[in-house]
């Protein structure tokens, strides 16, 4: 749709409506680089997910083959369907182009390198998946972040009491 007038093709782009944040991954992660992919979803799991439920506390990315699984996220049965309800921590494919997969398996292979999940969100009507390449942090590294941050919180209210 590249004539004038017309905007975006459907699904391209839009406002991103968040569902779940996955606040672990960045505190016991370094996070590197971050890709966005789509997820296989049942219906039910599609309703369950509009209406704000989700988990992805523990999840990972796993390399099987030629794709990507997103295991440990947890998506709770949507309650109107009771027979036809899903399993609430079943394996979900993620959609990444093959020269991304191809790409993130040479990373994966490295020596400490992870794919965790950083968000699940709406955008154009889609669930998309905010993938990150990661580095598990130390514990070291943590007590710093954390002695980092609240010395900021403290400039920021010193700042404030001054005004």
């Amino acid at each position: 749709m590249g004539e004038r007038g017309r905007g975006p093709s459907k699904g391209t782009t839009g406002e991103r409506k968040l569902i779940s944040v996955n606040r672990r991954a960045r505190h016991d992660y370094e996070i590197g680089e971050v890709f966005e992919a789509g997820i296989v979803l049942k219906g039910t799991e599609v309703k369950s997910l509009r209406s704000g439920n989700a988990n992805l506390k523990d999840s990972y990315g796993e390399i099987q083959g030629e794709q990507i699984l997103l295991l440990g996220a947890h998506i709770p049965p949507y309650e109107p369907a009771s027979r036809a309800n899903h399993d609430p921590l079943r394996p979900r494919v993620l959609l990444l182009r093959k020269r991304e997969i191809r790409y993130l398996v040479g990373k994966v292979a490295e020596k400490g390198l992870t794919l965790v999940p950083l968000s699940l969100y709406f955008r154009g009507g889609k669930v998309k998946v905010e993938l990150a390449l990661a580095r598990g942090k130390k514990l070291y590294d943590k007590r710093e972040d954390q002695k980092r941050k609240i010395a900021e919180r403290e400039t920021l209210a010193a700042l404030k009491m001054r005004k």
